[in-house]
């Protein structure tokens, strides 16, 4: 099985403060991931590492095969497919819908170049496929969040990624808004083309049964990783959050309380 992401004993200090302490990690071509944790926990510190923005302390990293030190980061961020929050406030707000998509080929902010028909074929079947196409000629101020984070996935996959990285993409959506951007996602992931995923959150109902894998981070540190029904536990997480708390399946997600809590 290839490897995606190979991680080695990586450590991050900045100044006084070691941001993540020998991490540990694998991830194999076909499987999709979910990174867990709290704010602070050292999530986002990792996605820097994973990409070149941030180089370890110390500790080993290889990405798609290719150890850094010998790989062009520049080259290997067109691989990386990345939605976050802090990408949406750069972007143009008076920027069509399809505009903000297709950018993405080029990886600028706005669209300097000139697309062929090919490209904007190519933006009108990822805009169906997340079941945002009727947002063209849009501007991307008018679309709701979940219409906007719709789109960013779009615009990550028009460059063909082989690692897509989803940075908390449900936050700021209310319950059906979520579950709709949780739909496209599912979708995305059973496509035969998707790329590698890697969920971020601190919400554990979002793991969908296609993350199958999942890791916890707790004050940089791994605390857990492996098969979800092994990590998402009661005992584990109660663990995990020092809370007691109770975990509930249902349709394949897992669902927190805190223990005691009937609603």
């Amino acid at each position: 099985m290839d490897e995606v992401i190979r991680i080695e004993q990586v450590c991050y200090r900045r100044g006084e403060n070691e941001l993540l302490k020998h991490i540990n990690w694998t991830v194999n071509k076909g499987e999709h991931w979910a990174i867990l944790g709290l704010n602070g926990s050292g999530k986002t510190t990792l996605l820097n590492v994973i990409t070149g923005y941030i180089w370890p302390t110390s500790g080993s990293i290889s990405v798609f095969g290719q150890a850094f030190g010998s790989i062009d980061l520049r080259q290997l961020r067109t691989m990386i497919g990345w939605v976050s929050l802090s990408l949406q406030e750069k972007l143009h707000m008076n920027d069509k819908a399809e505009f903000i998509v297709v950018s993405g080929k080029y990886a600028t902010i706005g669209l300097y170049d000139n697309p062929d028909d090919s490209d904007w074929t190519q933006v009108e079947t990822l805009m169906n496929q997340l079941g945002c196409l009727h947002l063209k000629g849009r501007t991307f101020q008018s679309c709701s969040q979940g219409e906007k984070q719709k789109l960013l996935i779009a615009r990550a996959l028009i460059a063909s990624p082989k690692l897509l990285i989803l940075d908390e993409p449900c936050n700021g959506l209310d319950l059906f808004v979520r579950e709709q951007l949780l739909a496209a996602i599912e979708t995305l992931a059973m496509s035969n083309d998707a790329p590698t995923l890697l969920y971020v959150t601190h919400h554990t109902e979002e793991i969908l049964p296609i993350f199958r894998k999942a890791i916890l981070m707790r004050r940089g540190e791994i605390f857990m990783g492996g098969n979800v029904r092994d990590v998402l536990t009661t005992e584990l997480l109660t663990d995990f959050f020092e809370n007691p708390v109770d975990v509930f399946q249902r349709e394949g997600r897992f669902w927190l309380l805190p223990s005691g809590d009937k609603r």
